[in-house]
């Protein structure tokens, strides 16, 4: 079955930096468009960035648009979400998103000072 597993989070100084990557197993990788969501405590679920299956394609949230760059690794049957001059306000657990509305378990970014 379809499995997502997200790793790389942690705890960044604003400004910092963070990559995330979801690996992906189950399902025929390189034919699917991924996503990477977010949730921050008491707040909904939101989209941050998209890549379609060749990985030529991407869109961003505008949250993060300038800051945020998602890439894949088709060989590999990763997904990668490379987060730059991190705030505060990315404080939230990053979550990959596949086919079949499949969702990983997410990986807690936090940043603080």
């Amino acid at each position: 079955q379809v499995q997502l597993v997200e790793s790389g989070g942690g705890l960044v100084q604003p400004g910092g930096s963070l990559r995330l990557s979801c690996a992906a197993s189950g399902f025929s990788f390189s034919w699917y468009g991924m996503n990477w969501y977010r949730q921050a405590p008491g707040k909904q679920r939101e989209w941050v960035a998209y890549i379609n299956p060749p990985g030529g394609g991407t869109n961003y949230a505008d949250s993060v648009k300038g800051r945020f760059t998602i890439s894949r690794d088709n060989a590999k049957n990763t997904v990668y979400l490379q987060m730059n001059n991190l705030k505060p306000e990315d404080t939230a657990v990053y979550y990959c998103n596949g086919p079949s509305n499949s969702w990983g378990q997410g990986t807690q970014v936090t940043v603080s000072s």
